[in-house]
């Protein structure tokens, strides 16, 4: 035991002779996968064990600021949106043609009845402002050497997550795998990034799985289909004329 601890320090203090600390992979990482700005067409598959649904989306993100999604299909489904802007989220029903705002109290609940939350969708948390990151150290996940860094919420920062684990491969930066634990450190659900491909400029894991471990056999799956990033998005597309009306 002593002697893993004494290991993983020196890994630390390698890694921050090398100018690479915990903070500056995750942000690389996370710039990676988000961009300053983003669009794309993405693919939602919910599994359970008593059924399985797609959804096709179509999204836009401005940091961890501005989303916007608006759903294609299926058909019962499609025309519905959610916007967030700041630290506001609302819903639009193409059905019934009304507007709900999500109060902060609801940003953890489930979206559309998948395994990430209104939270994930509009990617609400700033892992650099709302927790401290150390480097653990560096561990092979599925044959590929990563960093392994920890994740502790700083004090009254807006977050449940009583830690989060994040591994990113060394060769890349490309994110592997985020744990989601509780207050009492239990591991309720992870993330997996797989299947990595080239949109534009960049390569980005294509597969975002989100597996749920307080519901057995329940897991959702994001597929990348089209990807382009740090391009110019018109304030049109955060506005509620494009959430009530658009196209």
């Amino acid at each position: 035991m002593v002697f893993k601890k004494i290991l993983a320090a020196l890994m630390v203090i390698s890694g921050q002779m090398a100018g690479q600390t915990a903070g500056e992979i995750i942000e690389r990482a996370e710039d990676l996968i988000k961009g300053k700005t983003a669009h794309g067409i993405i693919e939602m598959t919910v599994v359970t064990p008593d059924y399985e649904r797609t959804l096709r989306m179509e999204s836009w993100w401005e940091g961890n600021e501005k989303a916007l999604i608006v759903i294609h299909s299926p058909r019962k489904e499609k025309g519905n949106k959610t916007l967030k802007i700041g630290n506001e989220m609302w819903n639009y029903l193409r059905n019934t043609e009304t507007t709900i705002k999500i109060p902060p109290s609801m940003m953890l609940q489930s979206w559309n009845g998948s395994d990430f939350t209104n939270d994930d969708l509009v990617r609400e948390s700033n892992l650099s402002e709302d927790y401290f990151q150390t480097l653990e150290g560096e561990e092979k996940l599925n044959d590929e050497l990563c960093w392994k860094i920890i994740l502790e919420p700083k004090p009254d920062a807006p977050v449940v997550w009583g830690k989060l684990i994040y591994w990113v491969r060394k060769d890349s930066y490309i994110p592997a795998r985020v744990e989601f634990y509780d207050e009492k450190d239990k591991l309720m659900r992870f993330m997996n990034f797989s299947d990595v491909k080239k949109f534009g400029n960049r390569l980005v894991p294509s597969i975002w799985e989100m597996v749920n471990i307080t519901k057995e056999g329940n897991l959702t799956k994001l597929k990348l289909i089209d990807m382009e990033f740090n391009i110019k998005i018109s304030d049109r597309i955060f506005s509620f004329q494009e959430l009530e009306q658009g196209k």
